[in-house]
């Protein structure tokens, strides 16, 4: 198996950005530990600034991640063949990077001859899909908002009654027929923006109200009201 001198990795949720990688080859017959230009760069180095040794890079290991680390690597050295790790490291900058490594141990007559394998690191990845995820949660929270403020609009305007009022006619439904709040203004909002559903839009409206009036109508009743 032969090291590549650079590696290139890809990140779908960064598009165009290529997320930093860098490559390393163990000798261990005479211990000699090689870095990618890519690598020294990841730890916050120059190369030419450190001679990069196994101690070292375990120094660089996250202190709550090291011995999973250590044990990860030893299992693969004993046995041979691929491995992979996902951790953090922290640079000679002090800064937290979170990263995959994977590689493979080369073994031969039941002795390591070598490791040879990559790092990516993904901290720009991780931060970004967190970022989106928030930014999606607060969006789907206030378009959600805006789909109960608009039921509850089309409730005042039919029935003549506060906001408040409105909410509770909602949430009294909600809780009789176990439907989330959303789902029953969205159900509302969607008839009373169809002009053929009138009919079933008022029926809906109607029994919104026999329900928080305590009166709710039998299933057979019920038929053409949406159910969620």
């Amino acid at each position: 198996m032969s090291l590549p001198k650079s590696v290139r990795a890809y990140s779908s949720a960064l598009g165009p950005v290529d997320c930093d990688a860098g490559t390393f080859h163990y000798d261990a017959v005479s211990g000699r530990l090689e870095w990618s230009d890519e690598l020294y760069a990841l730890h916050g180095y120059r190369r030419g600034e450190i001679v990069p040794t196994m101690e070292l890079l375990y120094a660089h290991k996250h202190p709550d991640d090291r011995e999973r680390c250590h044990d990860i690597f030893m299992a693969a050295c004993e046995a041979g063949g691929f491995f992979c790790s996902y951790h953090r490291i922290i640079d000679a900058r002090v800064r937290e990077h979170r990263v995959l490594t994977g590689g493979e141990a080369l073994v031969e007559d039941g002795r390591l001859v070598a490791v040879e394998g990559f790092i990516v690191d993904l901290t720009s990845t991780l931060h970004w899909e967190t970022e989106r995820a928030a930014r999606e949660a607060v969006e789907g929270a206030l378009g959600t908002r805006g789909t109960i403020e608009q039921a509850k609009g089309i409730l005042m305007g039919i029935l003549r009654i506060g906001s408040e009022a409105a909410f509770e006619l909602l949430a009294q439904y909600s809780q009789d027929t176990n439907i989330k709040v959303a789902s029953t203004a969205a159900d509302l909002v969607r008839l009373a923006n169809s002009p053929d559903q009138a009919a079933l839009l008022d029926a809906f409206v109607q029994e919104l109200r026999r329900r928080s009036e305590g009166q709710a109508e039998t299933p057979a009743d019920k038929q053409g009201v949406p159910s969620g």
